[in-house]
């Protein structure tokens, strides 16, 4: 009798017959998804570029709950391109891993800015989950992450204007003049 164990097909090889997509291609192919996305937005070059900035500025931002909502929110107000926006903010989420160390630099840039002094150790080691939801927790630890925010998210913020905006400016007189 035979042993039904071997008509099943292995875990490691692929079921459909096709080689498996590595995580690389995945995110490579989802990255020029969305830079095709923003580059064809139906909106003026200045709109989508600033569109992206403001999501890239609220990317670096410590407000893990919000950031897509005021990104949108402020680009509502400066009627710049929502879409944009939402994107730069998502893609920005792909620096995921890198979160902790970034809010241990954002800290020690913010106690420099408000208090002139490196902590030796940062503040936020003892704090527990639970003390999260209280406000004097963002006073202590919150507040000095978001100034030290500022000190990454502007100059990438500023970046992401004036690099795409020439992107955008160029790829559409290319555009224009294969066109016409």
């Amino acid at each position: 009798m035979a042993d039904p164990r071997l008509d099943e097909p292995k875990l490691s090889q692929p079921t459909t017959g096709e080689p498996r997509v590595s995580l690389w291609r995945r995110l490579k192919r989802w990255m020029r998804g969305h830079h095709m996305t923003i580059m064809t937005l139906p909106d003026t070059p200045h709109a989508i570029a600033l569109g992206s900035a403001i999501g890239m500025f609220f990317g670096f931002s410590p407000l893990l709950g919000l950031k897509t909502i005021l990104a949108f929110l402020i680009t509502w107000a400066f009627k710049a391109n929502k879409t944009a926006a939402v994107i730069t903010v998502q893609l920005h989420d792909l620096l995921l891993p890198l979160v902790p160390a970034m809010f241990v630099w954002q800290y020690k840039l913010g106690m420099w800015a408000l208090y002139h002094r490196l902590p030796q150790r940062p503040g936020f080691r003892r704090v527990s989950l639970s003390d999260f939801m209280e406000w004097t927790t963002f006073l202590t630890v919150g507040r000095p992450i978001l100034v030290g925010s500022l000190f990454f998210a502007v100059p990438a913020a500023l970046v992401v204007y004036f690099g795409l905006r020439g992107v955008l400016i160029r790829s559409r007189a290319r555009n224009e003049k294969a066109a016409g």
